[in-house]
């Protein structure tokens, strides 16, 4: 059996943006931006939610979301309510979802579309058509086709060792909303997908709202759809979708700076840096570069204090390892 490739062609402008994006992540990196709290968490989130669900005809606003995130009661519709409902349960479980698998796929589904669709956790059963007014702009492939061509999207994604997860999550999103495979909450289902595949290139894209820039975005996104379907292939959405990420890593890069502003915070940034490594003081301050020798002797003796650092040898020999 020959493995299954989506049709696509890796242009220039393809390896340009990715290099940049590659360039903009090592920015932050070098930055210490990659350092995101609960609170940003939890703000991106929102907006992403809100942004993708406006896109498919959700009136509620940020406010409105968080208000209902914080468990207070709103005046709204009560279909755009449950949507919001459904969706930031199913942002809370992310990381119990299986990226790669259909199972991961039908569940996402069935929480998204829980008591807003009839089949939500299934694909769909009979033929679909887009329609922008009268005028039908895409024929989805025959329903008992559905599973299959998922299938084969995933196994791509899995054996593909060439590409990376920024250019092939890319082609799944364009992929996924050719096959259509849900009656309805494909959109959101696609874009959603996307993003997970995205926090496997790197954990950053669990807050940036890139969902935002396409909402902004939302005529060119779906002219953008209908070129790739009229191509046979998704290279321009790619290339689309890439300009889209590499324009909210700019963004997220102008409006956020987390610095880690006191030792508690440093010393969590130093774990993830050197995890089970034993490391100096030297190598301590080279990854807060904004410290004094001073800072970094109290900071490394509070983390000795509370049990999170084990200190071995001393004067020059002095060595710490997180615990």
């Amino acid at each position: 059996m020959i493995d299954y490739k989506p049709p696509f062609t890796l242009t220039s402008k393809i390896i340009n943006l990715s290099e940049a994006i590659a360039y903009e992540m090592g920015r932050l990196a070098g930055e210490k931006m990659l350092l995101p709290t609960i609170k940003l968490r939890r703000s991106n989130r929102i907006k992403t939610i809100q942004a993708s669900l406006a896109i498919e005809g959700n009136t509620l606003t940020l406010d409105q979301i968080t208000d209902i995130l914080d468990g207070k009661h709103i005046l709204g519709p009560s279909k755009d309510i449950l949507e919001v409902k459904n969706a930031l349960e199913l942002y809370a479980n992310l990381r119990t979802l299986s990226p790669l698998s259909i199972e991961g796929i039908l569940k996402a589904h069935d929480i998204l579309m829980k008591n807003l669709i009839e089949d939500h956790g299934k694909f769909r059963t009979t033929s679909v058509g887009i329609f922008k007014g009268s005028q039908v702009t895409h024929i989805a492939p025959q329903a008992k086709r559905v599973q299959i061509l998922i299938q084969e999207l995933l196994e791509f994604l899995k054996k593909d060792q060439e590409l990376s997860w920024l250019i092939k999550s890319c082609i799944f999103h364009y992929e996924f909303e050719f096959i259509h495979p849900f009656a309805d909450g494909n959109g959101r289902m696609g874009r959603l997908w996307q993003q997970i595949l995205l926090m496997k290139y790197s954990p950053l894209f669990e807050y940036i709202a890139v969902e935002e820039l396409i909402k902004e975005n939302q005529e060119e996104y779906y002219i953008t759809l209908g070129k790739s379907d009229k191509s046979g292939e998704s290279t321009i959405f790619i290339e689309f979708m890439l300009k889209l990420i590499l324009e909210s890593l700019n963004k997220y890069g102008k409006h956020i700076n987390i610095k880690p502003q006191d030792a508690i915070a440093r010393l969590e940034y130093a774990k993830e840096s050197f995890k089970k490594v034993k490391f100096s003081r030297r190598d301590y301050m080279t990854i807060h570069r904004d410290i004094s020798g001073a800072t970094a002797s109290r900071d490394l003796l509070h983390g000795i204090e509370r049990n999170i650092i084990k200190k071995t040898g001393s004067n020059n020999q002095t060595t710490y390892m997180f615990m």
